[in-house]
């Protein structure tokens, strides 16, 4: 086999992964519901990167800077399975209507770390982090 076709056929993009993000989350028998979540690709991370950049004027200069909370924001919303943030019945049982701003209001601010930094471990970012720190 040449090395060619591992490029040509490398494992799915699309893997998903069960987390316990708390404890608090319990289904009718008492037992802790996991999130699920999925790796993001890149094509996806620089859609991402693209709606939360924001365009400011610094000393009169144009610039763009990246809206590093929004950024988490839409990664947690775009990698997160279930629960379905955007669903009807979990906007409204949270009183809004932008799914983005469910993660804010249904976990505390350890498990939004918590949940996000599972999804750049698994989107492949803690490698990404190690070898930087190398």
């Amino acid at each position: 086999m040449s090395k060619l076709s591992a490029f040509l056929n490398p494992a799915p993009l699309g893997e998903e992964k069960e987390v316990v993000i708390s404890d608090r989350f319990r289904d009718e028998n008492g037992e802790v519901v996991p999130f699920r979540i999925r790796a993001l690709s890149q094509e996806e991370t620089d859609a991402i990167t693209k709606q939360a950049t924001r365009r400011v004027t610094v000393n009169g200069t144009k610039q763009e800077q990246l809206d590093s909370a929004a950024f988490s924001r839409l990664m947690v919303l775009a990698a997160t399975v279930e629960p379905n943030f955007a669903a009807t019945e979990v906007c409204q049982a949270y009183g809004v209507l932008d799914p983005g701003q469910v993660p804010g209001k249904m976990l505390r601010a350890g498990e939004y770390a918590r949940l996000l930094k599972e999804i750049t471990a698994l989107s492949g970012f803690a490698d990404v982090e190690d070898e930087v720190k190398n």
